[in-house]
């Protein structure tokens, strides 16, 4: 226990027959319950825990007779935590990139101070930039951006920073068998938890990297899967909170905002193109366009106002 908490480690697991024992191995001696969800592994990991499993009474093994998704195994672990009345479940992947040395501080708010959801965030270290891959940093900036208008926790950021800690009653508020079962899934997770009115703070963790894992993600492919992901959050987050629940303004600005300014860009664009390859357009036409835009990014600047102002509550 920590603090007087029941506390579970869950390892989702994909092929990590190299890693999966030294992540075990890592795991303080204070974790109750530690769910090693191997997702369909076509190597030897379940073979490894089992090993492990001789040495430590508390590893169950979670095995998907398919291959669901990152998200999908997280969710396992969680519904296993639930079953076993855990307090606080934390998510350390298989692949060793999450520090156990950033345990207690990930933990440490779900257990003292009523938060429902910490997050790990590798940016606020100094030399993150040096330390992840360009490629990786750059994408995961993209997704963090729409990860704040999507969720509505403006505070947050490195939203694809897989290590987590929740909160039992997070756990509970949360339909875990329609969260996104991919790699979207802390993605998608926030805006859950949004709609539930969690609180969520970040918190500092020691980005980990060149320690033997192999990626399988490919950025521009899960960029372009994530931001559609988001872009439904979006839209679903704003009819629950601000349409069904308890209406709110920011509706209206927002969709005046998703009309305006599109349609000036839109006829900017077309203008632009008339000009070059046709001739001079006429003045009003150009006011009008630029009129569009202005407006539009005006209501998108209030709408965001708005929903900032009205999750500052859920700032953990």
């Amino acid at each position: 226990m920590f603090k007087n908490k029941i506390i579970s480690i869950v390892v989702p697991a994909h092929n990590e027959q190299k890693l999966i024992q030294k992540v075990l191995q890592s795991i303080p001696h204070w974790v109750d319950h530690i769910y090693v969800v191997d997702d369909y592994s076509l190597d030897a990991t379940s073979e490894k825990v089992r090993e492990r499993m001789a040495s430590d009474t508390r590893i169950q093994l979670i095995r998907h007779e398919e291959n669901r998704g990152v998200g999908a195994a997280i969710c396992s672990g969680y519904k296993a935590s639930l079953e076993n009345q855990v307090d606080i479940a934390v998510v350390m992947a298989g692949d060793a990139q999450m520090d156990p040395d950033n345990l207690e501080s990930l933990i440490l708010p779900v257990a003292e101070e009523d938060v429902d959801y910490t997050k790990g965030n590798r940016l606020f270290q100094g030399k993150a930039w040096e330390i992840i891959p360009r490629h990786r940093y750059i994408g995961n900036s993209i997704l963090s951006l729409l990860t704040k208008i999507a969720s509505g926790y403006w505070h947050v950021a490195d939203t694809q920073c897989g290590y987590t800690a929740i909160s039992n009653k997070a756990m509970k508020a949360v339909d875990l068998d329609n969260v996104y079962p991919r790699y979207g899934m802390p993605n998608d997770l926030l805006v859950k938890l949004n709609i539930a009115d969690c609180s969520v703070r970040d918190v500092p963790v020691r980005p980990v990297y060149n320690v033997g894992e192999i990626s399988e993600i490919r950025i521009s492919r899960v960029v372009i899967t994530i931001s559609r992901l988001l872009l439904r959050c979006f839209f679903s987050r704003l009819v629950e909170k601000y349409v069904i629940r308890d209406f709110h303004p920011l509706v209206f600005f927002y969709t005046l905002g998703l009309i305006a300014f599109p349609a000036g860009f839109i006829t900017g664009v077309y203008l632009f193109l008339f000009r070059i390859f046709s001739g001079p357009v006429s003045a009003t036409s150009a006011l009008f366009s630029a009129f569009l835009i202005i407006s539009g990014l005006q209501f998108l600047l209030f709408a965001m106002w708005f929903d900032m102002e009205n999750n500052k509550n859920l700032k953990g």
